[in-house]
């Protein structure tokens, strides 16, 4: 899942940004109104995270713009301003939810896989092909009823490819939704995560396969019927 984090306060970021990376979230980072504009308009983002008050304007203003260009991601609220009107005020102006600072990580990424999940949004509770589950909510990865062990990327690419099963996912949507803007990803990055998730699917015995359309992207098949 890749989100937009508009936060100006760059120590606070920077946490916000290692905690929900340790919970398998790819996150964007901008520190104003106008960055975060130039990052939607660039980029697809499954949530954002806003504070309110930022170097060039008002985090409302924002909520308020892309709710009348009828953008409907979901927007978590993080800031300071903790009383009843401001939390109403952020709400009528179309937010999903309020978290008041300080926070916990473990909270923001429960309320965010929580926003993910509601109905519209990218994450379903259980994502089924074949003998293959995946949790999205606990982030877990079962195998003909076992669980199986995997990183938080693999997760993540699993994820992707189950959500658009039997249709060929892009290279660059993939790499979108598993690396931030920023992070430093060798050429090879995508190729080497999903050598490692099909080994481990093999591993489990798995009945879905993951091809390889050269040039274009990756898919997963369920197994095919047998002929009655």
């Amino acid at each position: 899942m890749r989100l937009l984090l508009v936060e100006d306060n760059a120590r606070l970021a920077s946490l916000i940004r290692e905690g929900l990376d340790r919970q398998g979230f790819a996150v964007d980072w901008c520190e104003t109104v106008d960055g975060a504009e130039h990052a939607l308009k660039t980029n697809d983002y499954d949530l954002m995270l806003l504070d309110l008050g930022l170097p060039d304007g008002e985090g409302l203003d924002l909520v308020r713009g892309l709710r009348r260009r009828q953008e409907m991601m979901p927007i978590l609220i993080l800031t300071a301003r903790g009383g009843l009107d401001d939390r109403v005020k952020g709400l009528d102006a179309g937010a999903d939810d309020y978290l008041v600072k300080p926070f916990q990580i473990p909270e923001l990424a429960a309320r965010c896989r929580a926003l993910l999940r509601r109905p519209g949004a990218s994450l379903g509770t259980h994502l089924a092909v074949g003998n293959v589950i995946l949790d999205s909510a606990e982030r877990l990865v079962m195998v003909g009823g076992t669980p199986i062990d995997a990183t938080p990327r693999e997760v993540d690419l699993l994820e992707c490819l189950l959500r658009r099963a039997g249709r060929v996912v892009a290279k660059p949507a993939l790499e979108g939704a598993l690396y931030s803007m920023d992070a430093e990803v060798t050429p090879n990055a995508l190729e080497a995560c999903v050598s490692r998730l099909r080994k481990r699917l093999t591993a489990a015995v798995a009945d879905v396969q993951i091809r390889t359309v050269h040039g274009v992207g990756y898919a997963l098949f369920a197994p095919v019927a047998a002929d009655g």
